[in-house]
């Protein structure tokens, strides 16, 4: 199975502070422009006779910010994530916004039945299971040959 990250350009418009920090930058993880990092979750490919189990780290999440989609015999796994603080009192008021999002897309294999795919979230892990084809688990199974 293979896997494919897509990923956003983290600047648009190269600028003289950026130069000037490209040493650090080499040092530090990469990160936007508001300081949050922004990387791909981790993803754990395992395989058995019978499915594909897809184990992908997103700690922090809720199962209603994903979106899952099989288009073109490619599994598509994506995020978006907004969240907004407010504090105010008499003397100043602050507002801060954090917007985060991935995708990470998978090229099916042709012996996987796209149509049972089931996913759940538990624990900060999102966990797909891609059942074989009957055929193809049919044809995994091995048997004795007597010679005659």
């Amino acid at each position: 199975m293979q896997t494919r990250t897509l990923s956003r350009r983290e600047d648009l418009y190269p600028s003289l502070l950026n130069e000037f920090f490209n040493p650090w930058n080499d040092i530090v993880p990469s990160t936007n422009r508001w300081g949050n990092t922004m990387n791909a979750p981790a993803v754990n490919i395992k395989e058995n006779d019978n499915m594909f189990t897809i184990s992908v780290a997103a700690p922090g999440l809720v199962k209603n910010d994903f979106s899952i989609k099989v288009e073109n015999n490619t599994l598509s796994v994506s995020c978006e994530k907004e969240s907004k603080k407010d504090e105010s009192n008499d003397e100043f008021t602050r507002q801060e916004y954090n917007y985060s999002s991935f995708c990470r897309t998978f090229a099916l294999p042709d012996d996987v039945n796209a149509n049972n795919i089931e996913a759940s979230y538990e624990n900060g892990i999102l966990k797909l299971v891609l059942p074989k084809k009957e055929e193809a688990v049919k044809a995994k199974l091995s048997r004795s040959i007597s010679v005659r």
